[in-house]
């Protein structure tokens, strides 16, 4: 069931007509939907011409399709803008355009590529566009600001001039499906909700956000509308937000993410945790058997340090230590100071290994401790004694405190 029900107007000639889908659980098979999501879409009515922006997904196109003809006639379609390809967006495309036989599809240069590999859209149905082009809808003006790596190389944003509307596709978003549509009405669950899609979908090009965000700023919206989540319609909140976690200051707080097999690395780790807390860090441990992927992303934005724990398995990490460590290449989080602790029976490979991964990944390694057998009282002061001297990196520089 999708509610809102109806169409909702964002301004005069503006309105919402996307999807709210509650059941979904997983996004990119990978990452856990508390709340569902939404796949929102706009038609935008001038005196003289029609655009839709973004579509939807296509397994819900049936109740889409539904939801613009109680708005307008999708044959009389002048303009598709696609500001981002991207399956969920892009999905109710190909029927769009097969019931608008007149209308084109907007997209940036690579937008047009894309729209043809993923969706079948012949080229000469398309318009590229560039940063500053624009089309006249009579009394609405469209204009098109290029925004590369948010989070495709394709993705752009369009502004509506005259009402200050930017949809800015992914960037912004969140994943949340309501019964309300703006913001302001979902309450206290958009901003947790919006950094921790930040932390999965933006973080990695968080020189390209840097940059989206200065471009966003510029044309000094009244509305931002994302494809995912709620509207803002009093943007100040998540401009704010994407300012700190861009470039804000990091926190004194560590994650600690670990994996334990007969619990000697877990206590390493909880001497570690006890010494950064004694130190007025915030320590964030994380049993990588029951992580959840959402809720250690979101500490990843604004920590200062990682502490990753791991037994020696067959000669080096745990297989699901590795496995994290590969989530935190793969966010590429602020973070520049990190720390191993780990034990072995007979032969050890876990801390070494553990180094030179942190290294690539362009870490400062404080320390390493990689113990043999169950941790005995001197491992734990050594723990402590790990968890102290990474406190006083993360507080003793003002760099990472800064975040710059």
């Amino acid at each position: 069931m999708a509610i809102p029900p109806k169409a909702v107007e964002l301004a005069s000639g503006i309105t919402w007509v996307g999807i709210e889908d509650f059941q979904r659980r997983v996004f990119d098979a990978l990452i856990p939907l508390p709340y569902g999501t939404s796949y929102n879409s706009y038609l935008v009515k001038g005196n003289e011409k029609l655009a839709l922006i973004d579509t939807g997904y296509s397994p819900f196109e049936q109740e889409y399709r539904a939801k613009i003809a109680g708005v307008a006639n999708m044959e009389t379609l002048d303009y598709l803008v696609m500001n981002h390809a991207e399956p969920d967006h892009g999905g109710c495309m190909p029927g769009v355009l097969a019931s608008a036989p007149n209308a084109r599809l907007i997209a940036t240069k690579k937008g047009v590529e894309m729209a043809g590999l993923f969706h079948g859209v012949p080229e000469d149905r398309c318009l590229a566009v560039k940063t500053g082009d624009t089309i006249d809808l009579g009394g609405k003006t469209l204009q098109f600001i290029e925004a590369p790596w948010l989070h495709w190389p394709e993705t752009m944003f369009t502004f509506a001039v005259e009402d200050r509307v930017l949809f800015t596709c992914d960037f912004f978003g969140a994943h949340v499906a309501s019964d309300r549509l703006f913001a302001d009405e979902v309450g206290p669950i958009v901003l947790p909700e919006a950094k921790t899609y930040f932390a999965e979908i933006m973080m990695p090009y968080t020189k390209m956000a840097a940059a989206g965000l200065d471009k966003a700023r510029a044309v000094n919206p009244a509305v931002i509308a994302p494809s995912h989540g709620p509207v803002h319609r009093d943007p100040a909140e998540i401009l704010r937000a994407y300012e700190d976690w861009i470039r804000g200051p990091l926190k004194k707080k560590a994650v600690l993410p670990y994996v334990t097999m007969f619990d000697s690395t877990r206590k390493l780790i909880d001497a570690v945790a006890d010494s950064l807390s004694s130190e007025d860090i915030e320590a964030v441990p994380y049993d990588l058997l029951v992580l959840n992927v959402s809720q250690i992303s979101r500490d990843l934005v604004d920590a200062s340090a990682i502490v990753l724990g791991s037994p020696t398995l067959l000669g080096g990490l745990h297989p699901v230590a590795a496995s994290g460590l590969t989530l935190v290449k793969a966010l590429r989080p602020r973070l520049k100071l990190a720390a191993f602790v780990g034990s072995y029976g007979w032969g050890g490979g876990a801390g070494s290994q553990a180094k030179g991964a942190l290294e690539a990944l362009r870490f400062e390694v404080v320390d390493i401790l990689d113990i043999t057998g169950p941790p005995h009282e001197k491992d734990i002061e050594r723990a402590a004694q790990l968890g102290q001297t990474l406190a006083r990196r993360i507080k003793g520089n003002p760099q990472l405190v800064s975040g710059e």
